[in-house]
Order: C-alpha cells, then structure tokens, then sequence
C-alpha cells in the first residue's frame, strides 16, 4: 500500500535496505535524520549520497544529536563501519540541512491524516514534535518503528540481554512516544530476527550499492554467527506498510525502562489483573507485531528490489 511517509533513520547498513525498498514502494516526502548508529551530522551526509545513489529525489533533514535524558551512548562502528556505511563509499556531501523536528511537525499539519511516521532509529526526533506541538498527535495516520523487544520465540535484547538498540540509545523518547496517543505500529525483535537473508541474494539484488556496503556487515555476522547474511531489521518497518497481512498482532499499552540495570526494556500489559500501581494505565494501546511469515516477506523484498527501473 503506497503511502505519504516520512522517513525517520540514524542511516546505517540495514536502513539502507528499508530506504531502497521504501523508494519502490512509497511516497517519500522527506527523509528525516537522527544519531544513532553514526552522529547526525554524518546520518545527514549518508542519507544525500544514498538518496543519490538510488536515484530518490527527497529532502533531507537534520534531526536530533543526543538522546533526551542520557548522555550520549556510543556509535556501532563494529557493524556498520565507522561512517554508518561500510567504509567503502566516498561522500562529497556536507551535513548541513534544514529542521527535521520542524519538518514533521509542519508537514502533519499540512496534511492531516495523511502522513505515515516511520522511524527507524531511536524516537528522539518524534519525541521532541509531541512535546512541541502536541496538537499534532490526532493528526498522524500511523507511526511504524522498528524497536524493542518482548521475548518472543526468545529473541529479547542485542545490546543488554533486554533491550534493542533503538529504544537502548534514548529510553526516554521511546517512553514518551510508545505511551503517548499516537498510533504505533510495533516491529521488534521479535520480528525481525526471523527473516534473514543471505549475502548471494544481497547480491543479487539490483541495488549494487547494497552489496557494497553490506561487506563489512555480512563479515561481521559470519565471525560472529557463523552466517554470511542478515536480518531485515528496519525493512520490516516497510514490510509492514505493503503487507500487513504477513504479521500476526497484538495490542497492548506499552513502556519503557528508563533507569537501572534494565534500561530500555520494552514491557507490554500480560495481565489485567488487579494491582495497586498500574504503569500502563494512562498509556493507549498500541499494534505489536509478534508473529511473521516470514517467507512470504523475503519473498516480497527480494521480489521488488530484484526488478530493474523499467519494471518497477
């Protein structure tokens, strides 16, 4: 289903992925950067030379440089190269770009009901537009992330033996989000570590700079997992808006671990049994996703980007 989006990413190797399937599928109207897997400076420089690299013409935005509550956490160099892509590119671009968190809340404003957030990176850009026009909340169709963990088939942290990396970087930003009103669609860990793909389909994929960039990361899994490939992390994110239908959901209020040796947890409702505090009571219900097939979402994936320009 093609959608009105804004593209929310810390852009590093597997966001790439989710930003090369976005550009087959959806309606891109601004790529919004935030830190995470590299500084945002650098985000804003990956984001131009990809964008130009698959031949997408959207605006790109300099977003938030530190979390909301922490001090800034270290980047993953180890995964995605030392600039979020691989090393092996040369990038001419600056990082220079207008507002992100002005960006997003001017477009919903302009468009209410129409625009889709998708973040796939920590929550602090969304965080900060809530807090700053909270008006703006009833206005979103729908914001997808990629983020957190609830355990499922055993697939909990990949930073701490609780928390993903995303929700990890700004706990608090994610709190505020996923309890707040807006309606979030959910692809954690859970997910996303079942649909894996391996570094022969990346190559045969018609995207060559994915197989670029990839090296270093498929090297990495194969040390680490005795596996030449990766997970479709924040792929899913888009996944999810062409294909709902391939994911089983629950709905639950959400929070966050904020502090102590549990910090960025994701803790949905599992009871409604009666407590004398209740940390979900305030908080909407927002849409989990626990379940995938996911065959049928490689399928899709590699189906798309495997098409030439002319086929799309």
């Amino acid at each position: 289903m093609n959608r009105k989006i804004i593209f929310d990413t810390d852009i590093g190797v597997d966001d790439a992925f989710a930003l090369a399937y976005a550009a087959k599928t959806q309606t891109i109207l601004g790529i919004t950067t935030v830190f995470g897997n590299v500084p945002v400076g650098q985000a804003v420089k990956n984001a131009k030379l990809f964008a130009r690299q698959i031949g997408l013409d959207a605006p790109v935005f300099r977003g938030c440089s530190r979390p909301l509550g922490l001090a800034q956490i270290s980047n993953s160099a180890k995964v995605h190269g030392s600039d979020g892509l691989g090393d092996v590119l040369s990038n001419p671009f600056d990082d220079q770009a207008d507002n992100a968190v002005s960006f997003i809340i001017d477009t919903i404003k302009s468009q209410p009901g129409e625009v889709t957030l998708v973040a796939i990176g920590p929550l602090t850009n969304i965080a900060m537009a809530i807090n700053l026009a909270p008006e703006i909340i009833p206005l979103v169709k729908e914001v997808v992330i990629m983020g957190g963990a609830f355990g499922t088939h055993g697939h909990a942290g990949n930073v701490s033996p609780q928390s993903e990396f995303n929700i990890w970087k700004d706990p608090h930003a994610a709190d505020q989000v996923l309890s707040s009103a807006l309606p979030v669609v959910v692809l954690p860990l859970d997910v996303t570590h079942e649909v894996l793909i391996s570094g022969e389909e990346i190559r045969q994929l018609n995207v060559p700079i994915l197989t670029q960039i990839s090296q270093g990361y498929l090297k990495y899994s194969l040390e680490r997992e005795g596996f030449e490939g990766m997970a479709l992390h924040d792929t899913l994110t888009i996944s999810w808006l062409n294909h709902p239908e391939f994911y089983t959901t629950v709905k639950s209020p959400v929070r966050v671990v904020t502090e102590g040796i549990s910090l960025g947890q994701t803790l949905r409702r599992l009871t409604h049994l009666a407590s004398r505090y209740d940390p979900f009571a305030e908080c909407g219900e927002q849409t989990l996703c626990l379940q995938v097939n996911a065959q049928l979402v490689r399928e899709a994936f590699l189906s798309c980007l495997q098409q030439s320009k002319e086929q799309k």
